[in-house]
This record gives structure tokens, C-alpha cells and sequence, in this order.
């Protein structure tokens, strides 16, 4: 398994990828308008074809603190590693570009405590918690999720 950035090629495949579990309530929808502005922002994992089947982004919500955003993983090759794999290199560019913290939202619990992440208030985030409301006014109410950040400085 190799980590890599994302191209212009795989917008389609990034978006089809994220949206794939919007319905089940395990990410936000995704626009290519949203992939293509953050494709510096993405990591990805291949088959062997070249094909996505991994992803996941860092969104900025200040010059200090940014979410992990977009984490899917086809379900053929989940269970794998993919995930961590995906995790530890979002993580390692939020490190190279400076940011002091890392949240991310998400039913996965296990595997954000696994990465080292520890548990927080989703009230420590106003910022996403306005892009919540603007979005999607329900995400607020889905009492599974769960919020997870991790100090990075």
C-alpha cells in the first residue's frame, strides 16, 4: 500500500469515493468544485489498475488548526490499514505545513483513539459547528458521531 497526493485526474473518482456513504451519514457530501480546491489536500491509496479506493484531506479552519476531512476507504479493502495509513499521512502534512492541532468528526472511534487522538468537544470548534448548520442542520443532531483531535506542536 502507498500513500500518494491526489491529481486533477481523480477528482471524479475522490467525489464518487466521499459520496458513496453520505446516504449511511459517514461523510459530508463532496462537490469536484470541492475536490478540485483542495486537491493539494488530499492523499490517496490505489489499486493496482491505479484506481482510488482510499482518500482523505485536510480542510484549514484557521492557520493553526484543520481537520481531517473526506476519510473513505472502499469496502473491498477495508479492515486493511487503509484508514491508518491515511491518517498518519493527513497528519504528516498538517505537521509540514505548520498546523498546532488536528480534529476530525466521525463514528469511527477505534480507529481515531488508535492514531493517538484523544476525544474533545465538538464546542471547541464554532467554526464547525457553523459549517455544520450551513451544510446540513441534522449533522448537529447525529449523537454517534463523535469529535477527536490531536495536539500536533
Amino acid at each position: 500500500m502507498r500513500v500518494s497526493r491526489a491529481n486533477e485526474t481523480d477528482i471524479q473518482e475522490l467525489v464518487a469515493l466521499n459520496n458513496k456513504y453520505v446516504a449511511q451519514g459517514l461523510t459530508l457530501e463532496r462537490t469536484e468544485q470541492f475536490a478540485y480546491a483542495h486537491l493539494a489536500d488530499y492523499r490517496v491509496i490505489r489499486d493496482a489498475d491505479g484506481g482510488v479506493v482510499a482518500c482523505a484531506a485536510l480542510d484549514e479552519y484557521s492557520p493553526t488548526i484543520v481537520e481531517l476531512v473526506s476519510l473513505a476507504v472502499t469496502q473491498d479493502v477495508q479492515g486493511l490499514g487503509y484508514g491508518k495509513a491515511l491518517i498518519a499521512a493527513v497528519e504528516k502534512l498538517a505537521r509540514k505545513r505548520g498546523y498546532e492541532q488536528l480534529f476530525a468528526v466521525s463514528y469511527s472511534d477505534e480507529l481515531f483513539l488508535s492514531c493517538g487522538f484523544e476525544r474533545a468537544e465538538l464546542a471547541l470548534y464554532p467554526e464547525k459547528i457553523a459549517r455544520y448548520t450551513k451544510l446540513d442542520k441534522t449533522e448537529l443532531e447525529v449523537g454517534e458521531k463523535h469529535c477527536f483531535m490531536k495536539k500536533l506542536g
